[in-house]
């Protein structure tokens, strides 16, 4: 975040949070198994990256979008419904591509009145 100024060419106010997968993940899941993060902005191009950044593009394709409401720590149970509830019920399967949370302006991390978007891709 103290690096978020340094950006000249970003779309909006919304942040993304961006978890990346390994393949079999959530068949074996173990809370304890390492992923990769990311903490992005949207921009308009990469003409102008500063030092200690690196780029990041957001494959395109079909998502599951859900409103949380509550403190950010508290996102499990939402989660677990999804992945172990919705998911199986709703006729489609994970993706192999990136999850990721949209952070707006009523997000307020531990504030139980917080909101986010929960972004799942799927097919």
């Amino acid at each position: 975040m103290p690096g978020r100024k340094e950006i000249k060419n970003v779309i909006g106010t919304e942040l993304y949070s961006i978890q990346i997968y390994e393949p079999l993940f959530f068949i074996n899941f173990d809370p304890n198994q390492e992923f990769e993060k990311w903490a992005t902005v949207e921009v308009t191009d990469f003409d102008s990256v500063p030092d200690g950044m690196q780029t990041f593009i957001l494959i395109r394709g079909l998502y599951a979008v859900f409103l949380y409401h509550g403190a950010a720590s508290a996102t499990t149970p939402t989660f677990q419904y999804i992945l172990g509830t919705w998911l199986p019920n709703s006729g489609y399967i994970l993706d192999d591509r990136p999850h990721f949370e949209v952070i707006g302006e009523k997000y307020k991390n531990e504030d139980p009145n917080s909101e986010e978007e929960l972004w799942i891709p799927i097919k």
